[in-house]
């Protein structure tokens, strides 16, 4: 990945160590443990709990999208339902998310050749299963990006900007992106990168990531950002998939806006401006789902599935005989 800076290394690179965030349990024994930085927000968007490094920049890489998302919208490009939370999403790759990113193609004019997501297998497990033993390849449209960057080409092709530069960061469409960043965190963007999908990717501190999803479910009815925050909390099956985390939360947490990036990063405001945002310095998915429980139960989250997200057991002889537990 490419940064503005060579010395751009990361949260840890001149910090003292992380602390524990999470530890592996095995039979009783502490065999591993997970560091990294986690921030969480009052209601009034003061700083409630900080460890680690939360002003320091990381690459929040998906939890990114809802800004990306609205983007296209300050662009001028009609989305609503569905296919707002689609343009917010990394899904799963189910037979629903494929049928509508072509869909979506097909209605503004586009190629599936137009996307420049590399090709890649669906995201979730079971679905890619299903998709090899049905004879299928990588393709672009199953990448977990695609309907991201569907709508970006959307964008492009309703403003007469060129298609085949889309994710330049020079790019007009990229350039409203930094724009919407900075605004809805507050700060800064200290370092562009490349993401996985190939899209520009723009640096946030923990804090500044969380004040950004505390923007944008406290932004004015209509305005792009409530849009996106809206689309997603309406439709979350699209912006993950039917066996995600950020889709069971927004499911059963009313006015819950949620959304995780690889490397372990996750985003999550409260519809009453209450927010968090962590990373897992290994990026160990793992983890992700512990230290995502305990940090909604000091927001005072209560409600089972609360309890569903952070259950993460170890498996000893196709048994359970431990798991991966927070320690905050």
């Amino acid at each position: 990945m490419s940064s503005s800076s060579p010395a751009a290394a990361g949260p840890a690179a001149d910090a003292a160590i992380s602390p524990v965030l999470a530890e592996v349990v095995r039979s009783g024994f502490v065999e591993g443990r997970h560091r990294g930085s986690l921030v969480v927000l009052a209601a009034d968007g003061g700083v409630e709990l900080a460890l680690g490094e939360a002003s320091a920049p990381v690459f929040p890489r998906s939890s990114n999208k809802p800004m990306q998302a609205a983007a296209v919208l300050r662009a001028g490009l009609e989305l609503s339902g569905e296919r707002l939370a689609l343009a917010a999403a990394s899904h799963s790759g189910e037979s629903f998310h494929l049928d509508l990113v072509r869909k979506m193609l097909a209605e503004y004019g586009l190629r599936e050749d137009d996307l420049q997501t590399p090709p890649d297998l669906p995201l979730d497990p079971v679905e890619a299963q299903s998709y090899l033993a049905a004879g299928h390849v990588r393709d672009r449209v199953t990448m977990n990006c695609s309907g991201k960057h569907t709508a970006m080409l959307a964008a492009c092709a309703a403003n007469g900007w060129p298609l085949d530069t889309y994710l330049a960061p020079d790019h007009p469409l990229q350039r409203l992106v930094l724009q919407v960043v900075e605004e809805a965190s507050g700060e800064r963007v200290a370092h562009v990168g490349t993401d996985g999908c190939g899209a520009p990717l723009m640096s946030l501190t923990l804090t500044g990531l969380a004040r950004a999803f505390r923007t944008f479910v406290l932004a004015e009815p209509g305005s792009a950002e409530r849009r996106v925050a809206d689309a997603m909390r309406a439709h979350p099956e699209y912006v993950a998939g039917t066996r995600r985390p950020d889709t069971w939360l927004m499911s059963e947490v009313p006015g819950v806006l949620s959304k995780m990036g690889a490397e372990a990063v996750q985003a999550v405001a409260l519809p009453d401006g209450r927010a968090l945002a962590f990373k897992i310095d290994d990026g160990s998915g793992r983890a992700l789902g512990p230290v995502l429980a305990r940090a909604l139960a000091l927001l005072g989250v209560d409600s089972p599935v609360v309890a569903r997200i952070g259950d993460a057991p170890l498996l000893g002889g196709g048994e359970r005989v431990g798991e991966v537990r927070a320690t905050f």
